[in-house]
């Protein structure tokens, strides 16, 4: 079933450098959309400003026809992200990181802890469950930060470089659960520097400078 589309309409975000430029594409529901660019290019800024983590300065971006900007910079809970930079706790486990997302959203710890340990397995790393943060490797916690985001089963997911850490093969894992979240309806959008993502996803734009090209 295909929901809604988050529409990014002539967004401007100038905190003191101009980092996007009149900015304005649609992210469809049922898609993988890759955004591509070199380093430094927008894209992390496009996601969070898309996503609802900061104001655009000028234009609007809307999902299901409400603004993703809530005015405190939490996200609402339609969308998930996968950053960048992981977002995990360090002095909780891995299961206990993908676990909080639900407890969030309400979900009790036992039904938590079970989804969670499910959504590990679908990355092969139920196995770093109990393991703390600080003991995984860049790419295992890569993929728990994928697994948290997508446990939620939110319908919008944002993606942040998810597969930066991750060989070929743990990287393919990736891709494919993301084009199932698409299949089932979600928007799913990556940010990415990697060709080989791009020509996987549904569609793409090219972002360089702020400005989409």
């Amino acid at each position: 079933m295909t929901g809604a589309h988050l529409v990014v309409d002539a967004v401007r975000y100038q905190p003191g450098p101009l980092l996007l430029d009149d900015v304005s594409v649609t992210f469809p529901a049922g898609q993988v959309t890759a955004v591509a660019g070199p380093s430094g290019s927008g894209k992390t800024t496009l996601l969070s400003v898309a996503g609802g983590l900061i104001a655009p300065t000028a234009g609007t971006v809307t999902y299901d026809g409400a603004p993703t900007w809530r005015g405190n910079g939490d996200p609402r809970p339609e969308i998930a992200f996968v950053l960048q930079v992981y977002g995990l706790v360090p002095i909780l486990s891995a299961r206990e990181n993908v676990a909080i997302a639900l407890r969030a959203r309400g979900v009790g710890w036992v039904d938590a802890n079970d989804r969670a340990e499910a959504a590990l397995a679908r990355f092969d790393i139920a196995d770093l469950g109990d393991r703390q943060v600080e003991e995984l490797s860049g790419g295992q916690m890569q993929r728990v930060a994928v697994a948290r985001a997508l446990v939620v089963e939110a319908p919008v997911l944002l993606a942040d470089e998810p597969t930066s850490e991750l060989d070929q093969s743990n990287a393919d894992v990736v891709l494919d659960v993301l084009r199932r979240e698409a299949d089932r309806g979600a928007v799913v959008v990556i940010a990415t520097h990697d060709p080989a993502i791009v020509d996987a996803a549904d569609d793409h734009v090219t972002i360089d400078e702020g400005r989409l090209g």
